[in-house]
């Protein structure tokens, strides 16, 4: 009886024992989670003050530029960049300059943000799948897999939050004398869903996915690759000893990726917007200026509109606003790479899962 009594508090020992060890198994998976969901949070944040910092920098050139893309050419009231903000100031005045900023920035706080969270998510996902294919655990992403991460981003971003950008373009356009103003973001939305419908808020979607193929997918594989060269080469001792890059390079990197994508992609943004126009019964007499002038602005589809305004203005029409354009992205692009970077750095966001 002894022997048995014995045996029966061993075993019970020995469950409990167990049962610590699962408990504590469990509290150390928990906890890597707790962690993730918290480095999440903070890349998102990163991400949105990044998006909304850069592009209230450089808000004047933004509506510039896309005033430029639906301008009548048969109306033009100026040709270059610096005529552009000095008539907008003329007629609107400082106000002017950043009509739209706060639309813009409604959308691309949550754009940006998930387009870097995305960014980061599909690079560690394609990385996997590259290593186990090459049978290689220390492989790295080349720049066409790269290109490859920053497209999926660009795209699940864009797509999210496109309603927006549509909206974002029609009050950008506005002026002081046009007939019909929308209100606000909320009243656009509205109105383009009471007399346009709900597809209304998608116009110019299918450009804007190819487009941002390039453009995003650029931005991210030549940043990335540039760095990577930049570190292992060190030319014309632009980087020390260390594995970090100094704030001026970045920005010269974000420069140099902006400029390549946005070139690339530039026409299919003139057609995005254009078509953007499209079912707006005072869009008219808006990119006119004054209304003596008015063009058709019917559209069929993308390649309605790529062929009509090639046919009737030429080819450089596809370029219309890509100065201010070029001026714009080279400081946004750097400073959205570099602020989000210096902000996930300030909140700590490399948290080690072991710890």
């Amino acid at each position: 009886m002894a022997s048995e009594d014995v045996k029966a508090s061993e075993s019970a020992v020995e469950k409990i024992v167990n049962l610590a060890e699962e408990a504590k198994l469990a509290r150390q998976e928990i906890k890597p989670t707790s962690h993730a969901v918290i480095s999440i949070c903070k890349s998102l944040v990163a991400g949105g003050v990044a998006g909304g910092l850069s592009r209230t920098a450089v808000a004047p050139l933004e509506r510039l530029k896309i005033l430029l893309q639906v301008q009548n050419p048969h109306s033009i009231k100026y040709n270059g960049t610096i005529s552009g903000l000095k008539y907008i100031w003329r007629t609107e005045g400082f106000k002017g300059l950043f009509k739209g900023n706060g639309t813009n920035c409604a959308r691309i706080v949550p754009n940006s943000a998930v387009k870097f969270f995305s960014y980061e998510q599909a690079s560690k996902g394609i990385l996997y799948l590259y290593q186990q294919q090459t049978g290689n655990e220390d492989a790295q992403l080349t720049p066409l897999l790269r290109l490859g991460a920053g497209a999926c981003a660009g795209i699940i971003a864009m797509s999210a939050t496109y309603p927006m950008d549509m909206v974002r373009g029609r009050i950008t356009v506005q002026t002081e004398k046009s007939p019909y103003q929308y209100r606000g973001m909320v009243h656009a939305l509205s109105t383009i869903l009471r007399e346009e419908g709900p597809r209304a808020l998608y116009k110019g979607w299918l450009p804007s996915v190819i487009g941002v193929i390039p453009y995003v997918g650029l931005n991210f594989a030549v940043y990335e690759s540039l760095k990577d060269w930049l570190v292992k080469t060190k030319p014309l001792g632009l980087v020390d000893d260390s594995t970090e890059l100094g704030v001026v390079t970045r920005l010269a990197c974000g420069a140099v990726a902006g400029t390549v994508g946005q070139t690339v992609a530039y026409p299919l943004d003139v057609v995005r917007r254009r078509m953007q126009m499209v079912g707006w019964k005072d869009a008219s007499f808006i990119v006119t200026g004054d209304g003596r002038s008015k063009a058709s602005l019917e559209y069929s589809g993308m390649i309605d509109t790529f062929r009509k305004t090639v046919r009737y203005e030429g080819f450089r029409a596809l370029y219309k606003g890509l100065v201010p354009n070029s001026v714009k992205v080279v400081p946004s692009i750097a400073i959205a790479f570099v602020t989000y970077e210096q902000v996930k750095d300030l909140l700590g966001v490399e948290i080690k899962i072991s710890d």
